[in-house]
């Protein structure tokens, strides 16, 4: 049943069927084929179970991902652009699809102090550092070391002194499809020198499609009990909140914007949800199930497995429809989703955070499963 779907969804494609909502359209290669700082980019095509991925090395970015619904038909359930002109140009969400690190979400001021030195970083979100500064591993160009059609294995050194962090950081990412349509991401990491690190992966998801309306309606599901509460700059203010009785408990299925919209503080400061929770997990590293997301039109549904200590959750408050996706559609307030398994925000400035120090000698692992299915 998968490998047909998936077979006659291509077959469909390319013969050039009209009926949009069957076939998978897949990006041309040559829109991403070009040498960027010296360095050859391309555009990848996995495929696996029900479902098909491209991505490419240019920031280590997801493009397009495809999934039935209840009635087998497709969409491309990311936002994206068609070309890699366009990441480069780009003059809207910056973060889609790509890898983020190597510190993702936020340090305050752009400072942290480790072994009693302090180490300054660009700051390029009011006067904070988001997800690694004005460049980032989303804005370079990774090195290939192996493509098929299940996986595709990626890695970047981090210099010493980039971006303000301290050690050379390598770092090797790996993106699978399986059977089970999961898209799997796998991180390494080791330094020659003591520094912090925190990776994730920043899909926008719309299980309607790219520019087919509101995931106010989605249902969301979050296996955690507490929340790191954050500033009027989003910053963590340290402490710990119990989301029982408010909007951001999620341990039950709720509608994204059924309490959006209270007056709370916290939905105050993030105009909506974009937040960190703290998952409720059971074991120490294992990777376990932390957020469900169902769309009640398509029957389109998302599970999120990881090994991480928490989830950030944002519902696309930013988006205003400036920019348009791959088809020319707006990519509009709230009309996605971002789920991104990590450690908290801000962990260096917080001694009873879990720490993201890693020495020589140690390897940072991490892992994030995203399962796809339709009911």
């Amino acid at each position: 049943m998968k490998r047909t779907l998936i077979a006659a969804a291509l077959l469909l494609a390319a013969c050039g069927s009209d009926t949009e909502t069957d076939e998978i359209r897949l990006l041309p290669a040559e829109a991403f084929r070009r040498t960027v700082d010296g360095k050859a980019v391309e555009l990848y095509t996995l495929r696996a179970g029900d479902i098909a991925l491209q991505a490419t090395n240019y920031g280590g970015r997801v493009v397009a991902l495809w999934t039935p619904d209840r009635e087998g038909r497709y969409e491309d359930i990311v936002l994206g652009y068609e070309s890699l002109d366009r990441y480069i140009d780009n003059r809207g969400e910056r973060f889609l699809g790509a890898v983020v690190g190597p510190y993702a979400n936020r340090i305050a001021g752009g400072r942290f102090t480790l072994d009693g030195k302090q180490y300054t970083l660009p700051t390029n979100d009011h006067g904070q550092t988001l997800h690694g500064g004005m460049t980032g591993l989303d804005r370079v160009v990774w090195d290939v070391v192996s493509a098929d059609e299940r996986q595709l294995v990626l890695s970047y050194l981090h210099k010493d002194g980039e971006e303000g962090f301290p050690g050379n950081l390598r770092i090797r990412m790996t993106y699978s499809v399986t059977p089970e349509n999961e898209f799997r991401v796998d991180y390494e990491a080791t330094t020659d020198a003591p520094t912090v690190v925190n990776l994730s992966h920043h899909s926008f998801f719309n299980l309607k499609g790219e520019g087919n309306g509101t995931v106010l309606d989605n249902e969301l599901t979050l296996r955690a009990s507490r929340t790191t509460p954050v500033d009027s700059l989003l910053i963590p203010t340290g402490e710990t909140a119990d989301v029982t009785g408010t909007p951001f408990d999620f341990r039950e299925p709720h509608a994204i914007g059924e309490r959006i919209g209270a007056d709370d503080p916290q939905l105050h400061n993030a105009r909506g949800y974009d937040h960190n929770w703290i998952a409720d997990r059971t074991t120490d590293g294992d990777v376990e199930f932390v957020a469900r997301l169902r769309e009640p039109t398509t029957g389109r549904t998302l599970e999120v497995w990881s090994d991480q200590p928490a989830i950030q959750f944002y519902c696309g408050n930013f988006f205003d429809g400036s920019s348009v996706g791959k088809t020319g559609k707006p990519l509009r307030y709230r009309e996605s989703v971002a789920l991104e398994t990590q450690k908290y925000p801000d962990s260096p400035n917080h001694l009873a955070f879990p720490s993201t120090t890693l020495r020589p000698g140690e390897t940072y692992t991490h892992t994030c499963i995203y399962r796809f299915g339709a009911e």
